[in-house]
């Protein structure tokens, strides 16, 4: 009997499904972008909110004062109604000047106290800020995984995964349809000041991939550290989606068979790949920095991938102002002097040298 890689090397308990959890219980493990706030910055905007909370009461009770009474007696002053304004939202309430009138009450329950209210959360806002980005984060949570899909799922955020993710960058994807899979919290950290969602948990568990909205993905980067790991999430990832693009890096290139065996669609061997390089180096460094500058989606020139126009089909791609590499058919990549790649047809995409044009600063 076949079985899945979940069933393969156990399952974990209910209540540690996380795929199972609700939206507001994933706060934590599930980390939405957002913006930074300096400190500085926050603490002057509540300082400005009580003050704007304190001038308000000052100018009702200053409009309103013939409904006060003064202890001292006399008609109250400015300085007695910015003081009845500071003890009143500071809760001290001296009780020397009181509302008397049935229209000063009423102001100070339906007005004054909801500015009480409002200025004792500004002074106490750190403890209300962080229920609110809880609050704040469950509900971009429940938002995300409701409309989340055909997303780019990184699994693992070590050196080849940040440099898939700035390969994606370079290539114009948008960081909030980028989730990270990784377990370390600096890495989690480092994903999410790029704009990315990040994940926290295990690549090997289906339902932390669950979580991360693997089954609706279009692309799945399996990056680990370790092949045999890779191996494990190349299952599980394609068990749960088996029409997802699958892109995964090992070290060693003995292992490849294992991660198409697996189901990966395309499997990187990055030992050999900088082996290579290296060896190259000593003799052609020219051509390694050609390489380098062809992986470097940011400036000079850079691999791409475009659809063919109308006017360029049943012509063939060397005559073509583009340096064509090769033609897309079908899925299945020709190079350009072959055979098949002597015409293009409709459908086609071509793979070409592009001319990246660095931003202005």
């Amino acid at each position: 009997m076949n079985r899945g890689p979940s069933q393969l090397f156990g399952r974990h308990n209910a209540e540690e499904e996380l795929s199972t959890r609700p939206d507001h219980a994933l706060v934590g493990v599930i980390r939405m972008p957002g913006t930074v706030t300096s400190p500085v910055r926050s603490i002057i905007r509540r300082i400005l909110g009580a003050m704007v909370a304190l001038a308000a009461t000052v100018a009702i009770v200053y409009i309103g004062r013939d409904g006060y009474r003064d202890s001292a007696g006399g008609e109250l002053s400015v300085l007695d109604v910015v003081y009845y304004a500071t003890v009143s939202l500071s809760t001290t309430g001296y009780g020397d000047i009181t509302p008397v009138s049935d229209r000063a009450r009423l102001v100070n329950v339906l007005v004054i106290t909801p500015l009480r209210v409002l200025f004792l959360i500004v002074l106490v806002g750190t403890t209300l800020e962080v229920l609110t980005e809880r609050s704040r984060q469950a509900f971009k949570i429940q938002r995300w995984r409701s409309k989340v899909r055909d997303h780019v799922v990184v699994i693992g955020y070590g050196t080849k995964g940040r440099s898939a993710v700035t390969a994606l960058l370079g290539e114009g994807a948008d960081p909030g349809r980028i989730v990270v899979v990784d377990t370390d919290r600096a890495s989690l950290e480092s994903a999410s000041a790029q704009g990315l969602v990040t994940v926290n948990g295990s690549g090997t568990r289906s339902d932390v991939l669950r979580v991360a909205g693997l089954p609706r993905a279009r692309a799945i980067v399996i990056a680990p550290a370790r092949d045999d790991t890779a191996v494990l999430v190349t299952l599980t990832a394609r068990e749960l989606a088996p029409k997802a693009q699958i892109v995964a890096a090992v070290r060693e290139a003995e292992n490849v068979h294992l991660l198409r065996q697996s189901g990966a669609d395309s499997v990187v061997v990055s030992s050999e790949t900088a082996g290579r390089l290296l060896g190259m180096a000593t003799s052609t460094p020219s051509v390694v920095e050609m390489f380098e500058d062809l992986l470097s989606p940011e400036v000079g020139l850079a691999i791409a991938e475009r659809e063919v126009e109308r006017q360029e089909v049943g012509g063939s791609p060397r005559h073509l102002t583009d340096i064509v590499l090769g033609v897309v058919r079908d899925g299945e990549l020709y190079r350009v002097d072959a055979p098949e790649a002597d015409a293009i047809e409709a459908g086609d995409r071509l793979l070409y040298v592009r001319k990246v044009t660095p931003p202005q600063t």
